[in-house]
């Protein structure tokens, strides 16, 4: 079953330290307040460790939204 931004909006919300924060598929760094390059580490590993997968430096760099981690999420076997 494919994950949906439902499933990030927990580990952002837990990460960010902000129960207010609404994600969509084009959201990105600039969109979410606190979400900066630290936090996007953090994110980076929260999502690991929930969904147990491991992204390739190349993936995470080339993410530009929400909508791009879902897709490499969903990839991910």
């Amino acid at each position: 079953m494919d994950k949906t931004i439902s499933d990030l909006m927990p580990i952002f919300r837990d990460v960010l330290e902000d129960d207010t924060i609404q994600l969509s598929e084009s959201s990105t760094a600039r969109d979410v307040p606190g979400w900066d390059s630290l936090n996007h580490i953090y994110i980076v590993v929260a999502i690991e460790k929930r969904f147990k997968v491991k992204f390739k430096s190349t993936q995470i760099q080339a993410w530009q939204c929400v909508g791009d981690i879902l897709k490499d999420l969903n990839e991910n076997p």
